[in-house]
């Protein structure tokens, strides 16, 4: 999944505040299969179930028939034509999701060999935190965070001081 380059950082950051605004004792349902952060919630105690790899643009019977507390979604949405939708039908009063934010310098991701790894949408945070008070959440916390590279050039350069990732705590509106 990650190619060799799993990556440590922002998993630490996205444990702490996790364990910051969620007791392990709530029933949490991670958007996405299983994957190597969703063992390390399950490791850390918390209670989680995965979605199975529907289209969650299309298909959100997993979201809408949970009766998790919590809904987590780690760089989900910006895979999905419409995330307005999936997030209309989290039937938790708690969410817990991150995005990679857009960066001007680079174009968005897509992989020329996995059709589901492409990005959609690179938000900028406004714009997420727009999707989300229209969707029905209000923001009580968030984070945001740079993501650089062991690479030279002006790129890598740019990427020790401009945030890559923003993460937020929400509660239904």
């Amino acid at each position: 999944m990650y190619e060799g380059k799993y990556p440590h950082k922002r998993y630490r950051i996205t444990l702490e505040f996790l364990q910051k605004h969620i007791s392990k004792e709530v029933k949490i349902l991670d958007l996405g299969v299983e994957n190597p952060f969703s063992e390390i919630m399950k490791t850390e105690g918390f209670n989680i179930e995965n979605t199975s790899g529907e289209d969650l643009d299309i298909d959100f019977k997993s979201v809408s028939n949970s009766n998790a507390e919590v809904v987590t979604a780690f760089e989900i949405f910006e895979h999905l034509i419409a995330p307005f939708n999936v997030l209309r039908e989290i039937k938790a009063d708690k969410l817990v999701a991150s995005i990679p934010m857009r960066l001007w310098f680079s174009s968005a991701y897509r992989s020329k060999t996995d059709p589901w790894d492409r990005h959609y949408h690179e938000f900028e945070d406004w714009q997420f935190d727009w999707l989300l008070e229209k969707a029905g959440w209000k923001i009580v916390d968030s984070v945001k965070w740079t993501n650089p590279t062991k690479k030279i050039g002006f790129r890598p350069l740019l990427r020790f001081f401009t945030n890559r990732y923003y993460l937020v705590y929400a509660e239904r509106a």
